[in-house]
């Protein structure tokens, strides 16, 4: 049961009174419900390695959580091999679970029995969806998440669900005609298709008045085109198959907001990729996500997706944190002369000259005549020693480097930390 005042704030357009609180009342609340989640976290065998010389007590804060360390999504699959089939990141056991999931790599992931577990329930009503509307769910019900993501969503609201996932158009068709689903759940490719199905065949799906899309890039072109053929609201959110939501986009009156707004029940940092240090406010960096989840608690886990804090409080009315969205991948793993280079030995290096205030690891040349350069902007009143830092680079990498300084500024906010700029030719 819900236990928070349904439909608060302007013209009933939150979930729920969290939404629109005061910025420091849910800093109270996440402070106050850290030490129970790193505890509840270190009855799971991974946890209570990962975080063993934490007191789950001194946790209070975001800056203390701040200082624990991040576990990445690349680490599920061999902690799941050292530890199967959970990784010994799961605090409950099999009889508190619902559904077991299986991503490519293989990754297992758990569904536990909590209402709307997933926490998709504020991007559907963001999008508009109201107790009894009916929702035509595209998403894939083979193995993996999304669809059952949708469907706890609709059913704490109060909305039944057309379990269509994915193919056979022309079946979806007649269910649409029929049943006159409301609102579209999946990826916006296969909207699109649907669309030109019905064009194609005269089917009508006027029924249809918002879309919530997911799982792949919505860009701009792709969400004129949608509200062109007949669908007025079509909203993005941001989510994984370990975390479920993690921020959707919000809309008042059809206009879409910048940004999405971070779920109440998770904490999303911004940090350098390779390491667990926050980048400056605006600055793009590696996603790493704290989930309040009592059966898979995730303390720190790191997406490997990147994005940006968007300064100031949405349109909407919501006041949590916004990011700008998916901007990429921050594995940016790369082979140089036969040997890989990963982010952390480019944090590494940086750790040890802090005068350096961002840096840019650039190979280039043809395949098998590799170049690598560190670009470097140094702070203001820094000196920097080229000599040395290449001396660093090769202990760091075991590689030949070069540095060049650059102008503060000059380079890219794009999160990149290594730039494959070779040649394939």
């Amino acid at each position: 049961m819900n236990t928070h005042a349904w439909g608060a704030g302007p013209n009933g357009a939150h979930l729920d009174a969290r939404e629109s609180r005061d910025p420091q009342q849910r800093d109270a609340e996440v402070a106050a419900r850290l030490p129970a989640l790193i505890a509840r976290a270190k009855t799971a065998s991974g946890f209570a390695r990962i975080l063993a010389d934490v007191d789950p007590q001194a946790v209070t804060s975001r800056g203390a959580l701040a200082s624990l360390p991040v576990t990445r999504k690349s680490d599920l699959r061999p902690l799941q091999d050292e530890t199967p089939p959970w990784g010994g990141l799961i605090a409950s056991d099999t009889s508190g679970l619902s559904r077991l999931f299986m991503s490519p790599g293989p990754i297992f992931d758990p569904e536990g029995r909590g209402d709307d577990w997933w926490r998709f329930a504020r991007p559907m009503w963001s999008a508009g969806l109201r107790p009894g509307d009916i929702v035509h769910n595209a998403f894939s019900y083979h193995f993996t998440p999304a669809a059952f993501m949708i469907e706890g969503g609709a059913r704490k609201i109060g909305c039944p669900i057309i379990p269509a996932g994915v193919g056979n158009t022309d079946m979806q068709l007649q269910a649409i005609a029929a049943l006159k689903p409301s609102m579209y759940a999946g990826t916006p490719s296969f909207l699109k298709l649907i669309l030109e199905k019905a064009l194609e065949n005269g089917a009508d799906v006027s029924s249809f008045k918002r879309a919530l899309v997911s799982a792949e890039p919505l860009p701009p072109s792709l969400r004129a085109w949608l509200i062109e053929h007949g669908i007025p609201v079509v909203l993005q959110l941001y989510g994984t198959a370990d975390l479920g939501c993690i921020g959707y986009e919000t809309q008042s009156d059809g206009a879409v907001h910048p940004g999405f707004v971070v779920d109440e029940d998770v904490i999303v940092e911004i940090v350098r990729p390779g390491t667990g240090m926050a980048v400056a406010e605006g600055e793009v960096g590696e996603i790493v996500v704290t989930s309040f989840n009592h059966d898979y608690p995730l303390v720190r886990f790191g997406t490997g997706d990147l994005s940006a804090v968007l300064d100031g409080r949405s349109p909407c009315g919501r006041s949590n944190l916004r990011i700008k969205g998916w901007m990429g991948r921050a594995d940016q793993t790369t082979k140089v002369r036969g040997m890989f280079v990963h982010p952390a030995q480019i944090a590494a290096v940086l750790k040890r000259h802090p005068e350096i205030v961002k840096a840019r690891m650039v190979v280039s040349g043809t395949t098998g005549e590799d170049r690598m350069v560190l670009m470097c902007e140094l702070g203001s009143s820094a000196n920097g020693d080229q000599d040395v830092i290449v001396a660093t680079i090769r202990d760091v990498t075991r590689l030949r480097g070069e540095v060049v300084f650059v102008a503060s500024g000059s380079l890219a906010n794009d999160g990149k930390v290594i730039e494959d700029a070779r040649s394939l030719d």
